[in-house]
C-alpha cells in the first residue's frame, strides 16, 4: 500500500516536472523567436502565431495602445500594404481589459454586453469564445492587449489565461524594443520630412505664394480640412489674411484683439478647441458667410526670433478627431521655423512696394532723375530724364559711361560729379545750360552722393529741373491761382484785357494792427504765412484765382480768366470753408496758448475787366471795376453788423444752391448813390456758435418787415425776441438801436428802408 502511494507521488511529480519543462520550453521558444524579429509587425505576427497555436484557437490579435489618440490599434496585412484598425482604448472587451489591466475569459461573446458585434458583421466571422490578457512591459507599463478567439477544442480555461499572460509577458520586452525602434524611426522620418518642408517653404520670398505654401503644408501636416495664417497689421491694429483655404479672393480683416485669433494674438497662448460651437469665444459668423462648418480648431501664436508675436495660425477640423498635444507641438515647431521666412517675405513685400512707389513717383516727376553707380555708369533714368536728354530709347543712355554721355556743352555735369566725389557733399547748379539734340535748355541741377548705411559709396544721383521761360512763368503763376488756370493766363502776354462777369472775394483780418504790435515783425510774418496757406487752399479748391495779397487782406476772383457759370457758388463755398478752417485754426492756436484771430469776407458778382495791367516791362494779371470795389466795401461792413460773410444781392440772386442766409440791409455804400441789398451768410455756424438759428432768423425777418414799414415798436419787439434766443446776435442789436434812433428822429419824406453808410 505504501509502495503504491510512493509510485503515485513520483508519477505526479514527473507529470508536474514535464509540464514545467514544457512551459519553460514554450517560454524559451517565445523568447528566441521574438528575439529574431526585426520589425514590430514581424514581432506581433510571431506572438500571435505562438499564442494561437499553443492555446489551440482559431484566431489571435495583438492590439497596441496609442497614448496620443487614446486608441487601441492592430495591423492587418492587405496584399503588400498594412493598414491599421483602431478602436477607443475604453470600448469593447479589449478596452475593458486594457482599462482594468486584468485578463478575462468569455465563453459566449454574444451574451456579453461589452462585445462589439460590428466587427463580426463586417468580416463574416463568428466569434464564440474570447480569451483576452493585458500586454505589460517588465516595468508594469501596459502596452496593449492580446486577444485569442474561438478555442478549437472545448472552452478557454484559467490555465489558458495564465499561459497567455505568461507568453505576452515574455514577449513584451521584444515588442517594446521594436515599438521604440519604430517610433524612433518614425520620429526621424518625420523630422527629415519636417526639415525638407521648412527648407522648401522658406525658399519663397514673395509673401502671397509663401503664405499659400504654408497653409497647404499645415493642412497636410496635421491632416486637417482647412488652415489660415493671419498676419498682424501694426498700423491698423488688425489681423489680416489674403490667403486662406475656402476664402477665394476674399481678404479677411479683424481687430487683433477680437475672437479666438485675437485672444491668441494678445495672450501669446495656444487655444485648442475640440468642439467649436460649444466655446463662447467662437464666432459662427464666418461659417454662415462661407457655408463651412467648423468642428475643431487649433490656434497658435506665430512669434519671430525676438519673441514678438507677428501673427496667428488657425487650423480647422482635424480628420478623425480633435487636435492632440502632438499636433500642437508640431505646429508650434513649424511656425517657429517659418516665422523668419514670413518676416523676410513681409520685408521683401514692403521693399517691393516702396520700390514700386518710388518708381511711380520718379516717373510722375517733371524733373529728370538720373543715377550713376560707383563705376561711373548710368544705371537709371526716369521719363523726364529721357525727355530732357532727348534720348529715343533707354539703351541710348543706360549702361553708358557718364563721362562719355555728358560731353561738350554738358561736360560741367562731370565736373560737378567729381566735386561731389571729392567733397562728399551735395553740389548745386542754378540756371545753367544743357544741350541735347541741338536743343538748348536752362536748368537747375543738384548732385547727391549715394552712400549705404555702412558708409560705403554707391554712386551719385543727379536731379535736373527744366526752368525754361514757360515753366518758370507757370511756376510763378501757380502760386497765385489754380494750376488749371495757368495755361489760359500764359497765353495772354500783351497789355489789355476783356470784360466778363465774375465773383470777387475780399477778406481781411480784424484788429490786425493790434496783433502786429503784440507779435512783432517775425511773429507777424509767421502768422500770415500760416493763415494765407490755409485760406489760399480754400480758394484754389473752388477753382478760384488768387489775385493778390494786400497786407493781411486777400483778393480772389472766381469765373476769370476761364469762364465758369458756377462762379457765385464757387465763391460762396470758398468763403464758407474759409470760416470753417479759421475755426479749426483758432482751436489749434488756443491749444498752443496763442491769441485767436478773426476775419471778414465780402462777395460780389458783377461785370469786371480782367487782363494784363501795367507796362510792357512789368505787368500783373488782375481784375478791376465797380464790382471789385463793392466786394471790398461789403468786407469792411461786416464788423458793423457783427457778420463774417456779407454778399451782394447780385451774388445772392445768382446762386444755384441753397444756403442759410438773411437779408440784413439795403444800403448805399461809401462813394455810391445806388442802394444795394446786402445778405449775411450763416452756413458755417453750428448750434454752439449760433444757438436757435431758425427761430432767431424768423424773428429777425419779421422785424425787417416792420422796419421797412417804419413800424419801429413792432420791429424792436421782434428783434428783442430774437435776442432772447441768441443774446450775441449783433445784427439784431444793431437794428434795435437803429429803430430807437429812427423813432426819436423819424426820416424825412417817404421811408424806403435805405441806409447810407458814412464810412468804407
Amino acid at each position: 500500500m505504501a509502495e503504491r502511494k510512493t509510485r503515485s507521488k513520483r508519477s505526479n511529480q514527473n507529470k508536474q516536472f514535464t509540464r514545467t519543462l514544457k512551459f519553460a520550453q514554450m517560454l524559451l521558444k517565445v523568447t528566441n523567436e521574438m528575439a529574431s524579429s526585426k520589425t514590430l509587425d514581424e514581432a506581433l505576427e510571431i506572438l500571435v502565431n505562438i499564442t494561437t497555436t499553443t492555446i489551440g484557437a482559431e484566431r489571435g490579435t495583438i492590439l497596441l495602445n496609442d497614448s496620443q489618440t487614446g486608441e487601441l490599434y492592430s495591423r492587418v496585412a492587405q496584399g503588400q500594404i498594412r493598414r491599421e484598425i483602431r478602436i477607443l482604448n475604453s470600448s469593447g472587451i479589449a478596452g475593458w481589459v486594457f482599462t482594468k489591466q486584468e485578463g478575462t475569459i468569455i465563453h459566449e461573446a454574444y451574451k456579453d454586453k461589452r462585445f462589439n458585434r460590428e466587427v463580426d458583421e463586417r468580416t463574416g466571422f463568428k466569434t464564440a469564445g474570447i480569451l483576452c490578457a493585458p500586454l505589460k512591459s517588465t516595468t508594469g507599463e501596459i502596452l496593449g492587449v492580446s486577444q485569442i478567439l474561438n478555442k478549437l477544442e472545448g472552452r478557454f480555461t484559467e490555465v489558458d489565461l495564465a499561459l497567455l499572460e505568461a507568453m505576452t509577458e515574455q514577449a513584451a520586452f521584444a515588442i517594446q524594443s521594436n515599438l521604440m525602434v519604430e517610433r524612433m524611426e518614425a520620429t526621424r522620418k518625420q523630422e527629415l520630412e519636417f526639415l525638407d518642408v521648412v527648407s522648401h517653404v522658406s525658399s519663397e520670398l514673395q509673401l502671397g505664394p509663401l503664405l499659400q505654401k504654408i497653409i497647404k503644408t499645415i493642412t497636410k501636416m496635421l491632416d486637417a480640412e482647412r488652415s489660415t495664417l493671419f498676419i498682424n497689421d501694426e498700423k491698423a491694429k488688425q489681423l489680416y489674411t489674403e490667403v486662406g483655404e475656402g476664402l477665394g479672393k476674399t481678404q479677411i480683416r479683424l481687430p487683433n484683439h477680437v475672437g479666438i485669433a485675437g485672444t491668441v494674438f494678445t495672450t501669446a497662448k495656444t487655444i485648442n478647441i475640440p468642439h467649436a460651437y460649444a466655446d463662447l469665444r467662437f464666432n459662427p459668423a464666418f461659417d454662415r458667410k462661407t457655408g463651412f462648418f467648423t468642428r475643431s480648431m487649433l490656434c497658435i501664436p506665430v512669434a519671430n526670433k525676438a519673441g514678438k508675436v507677428i501673427g496667428v495660425t488657425q487650423v480647422l477640423n482635424k480628420r478623425g478627431g480633435p487636435f492632440t498635444n502632438e499636433d500642437e507641438k508640431r505646429l508650434t515647431a513649424f511656425t517657429s521655423q517659418i516665422s523668419i521666412a514670413i518676416e523676410n517675405a513681409k520685408l521683401f513685400d514692403d521693399i517691393q512696394n516702396i520700390k514700386n512707389y518710388n518708381e511711380s513717383v520718379l516717373e510722375s516727376m517733371s524733373n529728370g532723375v538720373i543715377t550713376i553707380n560707383e563705376d561711373g555708369e548710368i544705371v537709371t533714368c526716369n521719363a523726364s530724364g529721357y525727355r530732357i536728354t532727348k534720348v529715343s530709347t533707354p539703351d541710348d543712355i543706360l549702361q553708358k559711361k557718364a563721362n562719355e554721355f555728358f560731353t561738350g556743352q554738358n561736360a560741367w555735369i562731370i565736373e560737378k560729379l567729381e566735386a561731389v566725389e571729392k567733397g562728399g557733399e551735395v553740389e548745386l547748379a542754378f540756371d545753367v545750360g544743357l544741350e541735347f539734340g541741338g536743343e538748348k535748355r536752362s536748368v537747375n541741377a543738384s548732385f547727391h552722393p549715394l552712400v549705404s548705411s555702412k558708409g560705403q559709396k554707391l554712386g551719385f544721383l543727379v536731379m535736373i529741373e527744366d526752368i525754361s521761360s514757360e515753366k518758370r512763368m507757370k511756376s510763378t503763376m501757380a502760386r497765385y491761382m489754380d494750376a488749371d488756370l495757368v495755361d489760359k493766363v500764359m497765353g495772354e502776354t500783351n497789355l489789355g484785357g476783356q470784360t466778363g462777369v465774375a465773383t470777387v472775394l475780399f477778406s481781411d483780418i480784424r484788429s490786425f494792427t493790434t496783433l502786429t504790435e503784440e507779435l512783432g515783425a517775425k511773429g507777424t510774418v509767421s502768422l500770415l504765412n500760416e493763415y494765407f496757406t490755409i485760406m489760399v487752399d480754400c480758394i484754389q479748391n473752388e477753382s478760384g484765382m488768387l489775385d493778390k495779397f494786400i497786407g493781411d487782406a486777400i483778393m480772389a476772383i472766381f469765373g476769370m480768366p476761364i469762364a465758369n457759370a458756377d462762379h457765385p457758388d464757387c465763391g460762396m463755398r470758398a468763403a464758407i470753408e474759409m470760416m470753417r478752417q479759421l475755426v479749426d485754426y483758432n482751436k489749434r492756436r488756443v491749444d498752443e496758448g496763442k491769441r485767436v484771430i478773426d476775419h471778414s469776407i465780402g462777395l460780389n458778382s458783377d461785370t469786371v475787366l480782367s487782363g494784363n495791367i501795367g507796362s510792357p516791362k512789368r505787368m500783373n494779371y488782375t481784375v478791376i471795376g465797380d464790382g471789385v470795389n463793392l466786394s471790398a466795401r461789403l468786407e469792411s461792413a461786416c464788423k458793423q453788423y457783427g457778420a463774417h460773410i456779407l454778399i451782394s444781392d447780385l451774388t445772392f440772386k445768382s446762386l444755384k444752391a441753397t444756403y442759410r442766409t438773411r437779408e440784413i440791409d439795403r444800403v448805399i455804400v461809401k462813394g455810391k448813390t445806388t442802394p444795394v441789398n446786402v445778405h449775411e451768410v450763416l452756413d458755417y455756424h453750428d448750434d454752439e456758435s449760433f444757438p436757435n438759428v431758425i427761430e432767431v432768423l424768423g424773428n429777425f425777418n419779421n422785424g425787417m418787415v416792420y422796419y421797412k414799414q417804419a413800424k419801429w415798436d413792432q420791429a424792436i419787439k421782434m428783434f428783442k425776441e430774437g435776442l432772447k434766443l441768441n443774446p450775441d446776435d449783433t445784427c439784431s442789436k444793431v437794428y434795435v438801436k437803429r429803430c430807437e434812433l429812427l423813432k426819436r428822429n423819424p426820416p424825412k419824406g417817404q421811408w424806403d428802408g435805405v441806409w447810407v453808410m458814412k464810412s468804407k
